[in-house]
């Protein structure tokens, strides 16, 4: 399976905790929806528009221990917010987030980082649709597309609760958002995280967030 440190930062850092329902928007090769399994009882459902992603994660989710719990479907999460019925207590996404940038060759590369296939706007509406009024939203971006984000969901009533500032190594800028949305205004929280020390190595809190996905840790 292919893991990048984004999925694994939002796999092990979205809060689980009472999420009975899960939804993973653009699941990839199914790493975010099998860690959330693996950290909670909920049943999950996980959509992937690109078909060869769409066969690699069923693959893997067949060979996890928690696959009985884990649905997939392939299709675009614009067709599946029109079609589902239910709501979910989670939803997550580590979404195609670049809205300017120079593109790759391959078709697939350019689907699963820039955000054509899901644009910002329709992500805020499918999410507002399917999140349960208790529910959370969790996801990760780049830091502008991540406050871009931030404002277009305030604007549609989806409020900004949790900020991690996730930095990719000890002395550098902020790389990456770790954002918890709701429906309901809470008392906002922002942290910071840092992935490496100067020297390469793991900080203490990024092995304490992913300890139990790392068997190096």
């Amino acid at each position: 399976m292919k893991v990048g440190t984004d999925g694994v930062l939002l796999g092990a850092w979205a809060d689980t905790t009472d999420a009975n329902t899960i939804l993973d928007i653009g699941t990839g090769t199914g790493l975010i929806a099998i860690m959330l399994a693996q950290r909670s009882q909920a049943k999950i459902d996980a959509v992937e528009i690109d078909t060869p992603s769409f066969y690699q994660a069923k693959d893997n989710i067949a060979k996890c221990p928690w696959s009985n719990r884990i649905s997939l479907f392939n299709i675009s999460f614009q067709d599946f917010s029109k079609q589902h019925r239910g709501t979910y207590d989670l939803i997550v996404s580590n979404p195609p987030y670049f809205i300017k940038s120079l593109k790759s060759t391959e078709t697939s590369r350019n689907s699963a980082r820039h955000n054509e296939e899901l644009p910002q706007d329709d992500l805020v509406e499918g999410v507002n649709q399917l999140l349960t009024n208790e529910g959370t939203f969790s996801a990760i971006f780049p830091y502008i597309e991540g406050n871009i984000f931030v404002a277009k969901a305030a604007a549609k009533g989806l409020f900004c609760s949790k900020r991690v500032n996730v930095t990719g190594k000890q002395g550098t800028g902020v790389k990456r958002l770790l954002l918890e949305f709701s429906k309901r205004k809470f008392p906002y929280e922002e942290s910071e995280l840092t992935i490496r020390n100067v020297d390469d190595g793991f900080t203490p809190e990024y092995k304490l967030l992913t300890k139990d996905f790392y068997l190096a840790f």
